[in-house]
């Protein structure tokens, strides 16, 4: 139980710098960033995989399938988002493709046919009705004015947060018969390939760039992607899918947070609001989640 508390933690911390890194590298379209964060992380496990000769690809054409499914979820993932990102602010660009819990919760009931208990269905809404708040009032809903570029970025987060929810449920049925090493290395690995042909398609350079946006790609691949979504992906073997996309939206506080160290982007009351609200869904989850593991 412990084990399963400190990924998901640690999984909130990671991510929650993916925004930051992502922000500093506004030289680079979404596409190229999706491809080097993929590329990057999916060599070092493929590289690992080698050194241990593991076969973690295996031989069921089955598994395969739904992971390249997997792939292409993540992949559509991270272009949506990240394209948000430059878009909105970082706060209404994480907390929309947080949202990703109520279409998980819709996903799974439908799709898995997994039961959703009052605890997360109560969860689940309060995390809407907070982002709701924390959205709308980064984006100046509650003083009346409007932003056609933050509008565009908000429906690419929500993009992303639907395409999330599909690597999600995908994960949830992986992971019940693949180890995490495996898991991670297979998915990753389809996401870049992925993400390289999306690329190639729409005919972005590869190259050119600031030499402080490689270093944060880097970074990007390293501690957000490779630890960050690994701890989620560890947790989803032992937690409902639906707990562990609800335990994501802690990403928005942390971001935010972080937004306002670096960026100067603050936090007006109706957002902090939001995000108690956040953190509330947050608590309700976790408590279902100990009596499920215990």
């Amino acid at each position: 139980m412990i084990k399963v508390y400190f990924a998901l933690f640690i999984g909130i911390v990671c991510v929650s710098l993916a925004s930051i890194f992502i922000k500093l590298t506004g030289d680079v379209p979404s596409i190229i960033i999706t491809v080097y964060r993929l590329v990057i992380s999916s060599f070092l496990l493929l590289s690992y995989s080698f050194f241990k000769k593991k076969n973690v690809f295996g031989n069921d054409k089955k598994v395969l399938l739904i992971a390249a499914l997997g792939g292409i979820f993540l992949s559509a993932h991270f272009i949506f988002w990240i394209a948000s990102i430059q878009y909105t602010s970082i706060p209404s660009s994480v907390t929309l493709v947080a949202t990703s819990p109520i279409f998980v919760g819709l996903f799974s009931y439908f799709i898995l046919k997994e039961k959703q208990g009052s605890a997360i269905v109560i969860s689940i809404a309060l995390s809407v009705f907070g982002s709701i708040i924390l959205a709308s009032s980064d984006g100046g809903l509650f003083f009346k004015t409007f932003d056609k570029r933050a509008l565009l970025g908000d429906m690419f987060a929500l993009l992303g947060a639907v395409a999330v929810s599909g690597y999600f449920i995908v994960g949830s049925y992986l992971r019940r018969f693949m180890d995490i090493m495996s898991y991670i290395t297979v998915v990753y690995s389809f996401a870049a390939f992925f993400s390289f042909i999306a690329a190639l398609f729409f005919k972005e350079p590869f190259f050119g760039y600031n030499e402080s946006s490689y270093l944060y790609m880097v970074l990007l691949a390293v501690i957000p992607q490779l630890i960050g979504h690994t701890s989620f992906n560890y947790a989803l073997k032992y937690a409902k899918t639906s707990v562990v996309a609800i335990s994501t939206l802690g990403e928005p506080i942390g971001a935010s947070i972080l937004a306002y160290v670096i960026f100067n982007e603050k936090i007006i009351l109706m957002q902090g609001f939001g995000m108690a609200i956040i953190l509330i869904s947050i608590l309700i989850a976790a408590m279902k989640a100990q009596k499920e593991i215990e």
